[in-house]
């Protein structure tokens, strides 16, 4: 039988085996100062347009190769529970603004360096942020003093161009005017608004500027498209429809399915030609009506049977299947359509409308594109090329911060100098 060892009296004898407990400068204070400078160092040389790429692989052996601080952090798989803090509050900048992930892991590395060498002088941890909250009040104070330019324009390209550049530059130094030109115009095409020189009547959203990664060429063959892509393969025999109808569907496009198990008794082989024929002419019937109420495209969220792909082709009509459901959401926007539920016939307020739904091919790529025209446009996407993954899902994170600049454009138009000059 094993001896029981006692605890130590205290807080310690509180706790489960094995925890520990630290207390008091040197020990917890200090300790997670350290811990946090040496997580600030690990991304302080990715920072900036010259700044190094990092190779990290992640717990299922996927290799990054960036120099985004925020997609480092992610995959770093912290436990450390200060450093941990410092990522939350990076994660809340990146939801809030969409950029300077890396620049407020340096930050707080700074304030907590100069913070250990006034601990160290015997100044209390409190009476430091106390400090800290006067100087980010005075900070507030002298930032609309220091502005070095206003946008009163958000839907200008050439005005939205100069500030998104900046953003972009940091993430792909060489590409930025490129890039820069991209981002302006996808942004101005889905933004709305009654009254362009006033910033609270303009509408946007982010999620309206998709982002589609083609392999082969390179950056500069880059496009916008006024509309979706897909990277899917067209279903059925018609490839291209023009001035188009479009109904979208959440379930199978097939024989429809009943609830409940039922049992059906034949006895002679006349019985058994009536019935199947009778699922048959039940799906014609139900194709034939959604045909003509003038529909020319049909998207699914779910499978297309033989069956019904045979009366689809036979009306003449598209078939497209998009298997995710946010995909679904976002194509029923862009064409103004209803999702339905069930293989009904449509009414002309569930119908949407697309000027353009053609399957073409981007590189070796097949894709299928509802292309809109610019005034009538609510998504745009922004068609990546890039000769790896790695260098696509590099410029993907540049795109986004320069689109999410545009949201910070919409909120408030005064500029400050950046590189470190404010």
């Amino acid at each position: 039988m094993a001896l029981h060892v006692p605890k130590a009296p205290g807080f310690s004898q509180m706790l489960k085996s094995g925890a520990q407990h630290y207390s008091g400068l040197e020990e917890a204070v200090i300790r997670n100062i350290s811990a946090c400078k040496e997580f600030t160092q690990t991304v302080k040389t990715a920072y900036g347009p010259n700044g190094m790429n990092k190779l990290v692989i992640n717990h299922i052996q996927k290799q990054f190769l960036t120099s985004d601080a925020a997609t480092i952090m992610r995959e770093l798989e912290v436990e450390h529970p200060a450093v941990k803090i410092m990522i939350l509050s990076s994660q809340m900048q990146d939801a809030e603004i969409g950029d300077g992930t890396n620049f407020v892991v340096i930050f707080a590395g700074l304030l907590l360096e100069a913070a250990e060498e006034l601990l160290k002088m015997g100044m209390l941890a409190t009476n430091i942020a106390e400090g800290y909250e006067i100087a980010l009040e005075k900070c507030l104070e002298l930032l609309p003093t220091l502005t070095v330019g206003e946008v009163k324009n958000v839907l200008d390209v050439a005005e939205v161009k100069k500030v998104v550049r900046s953003a972009v530059m940091s993430k792909q130094y060489g590409y930025e005017d490129f890039l820069a030109d991209l981002v302006a115009k996808a942004c101005i095409s889905v933004a709305t608004s009654h009254n362009a020189s006033n910033l609270a009547n303009v509408a946007f959203n982010v999620d309206n500027v998709r982002v589609v990664k083609i392999l082969g060429c390179g950056i500069l063959s880059s496009e916008v498209i006024q509309g979706m892509v897909f990277k899917n393969e067209v279903e059925s025999y018609v490839r291209k429809a023009s001035k188009a109808s479009i109904v979208v569907y959440n379930c199978a496009v097939d024989v429809t399915q009943t609830e409940t198990k039922g049992t059906v008794l034949i006895k002679t082989a006349d019985e058994l030609l009536k019935f199947s024929r009778g699922e048959e002419d039940s799906l014609e019937a139900q194709i034939k009506a959604i045909s003509e109420t003038g529909v020319k495209v049909i998207v699914s969220g779910a499978k297309f049977g033989d069956m019904a792909m045979h009366f689809i082709n036979k009306y003449n009509m598209m078939a497209v299947r998009l298997s995710s459901k946010f995909e679904l959401r976002r194509l029923s926007k862009t064409v103004n359509a209803t999702v339905l539920p069930r293989l009904n016939v449509p009414t002309k307020e569930e119908l949407g409308y697309c000027e353009e739904v053609f399957c073409t091919e981007i590189g070796e790529t097949r894709v299928v594109i509802f292309q809109q025209p610019d005034e009538e446009s609510k998504i745009a996407t922004i068609v990546i090329r890039g000769a790896t993954e790695n260098s696509m899902d590099d410029v993907e994170r540049a795109i986004d911060d320069g689109v999410n600049t545009f949201k910070v454009l919409t909120r408030d138009g005064n500029l400050l100098a950046g590189a470190g000059a404010v």
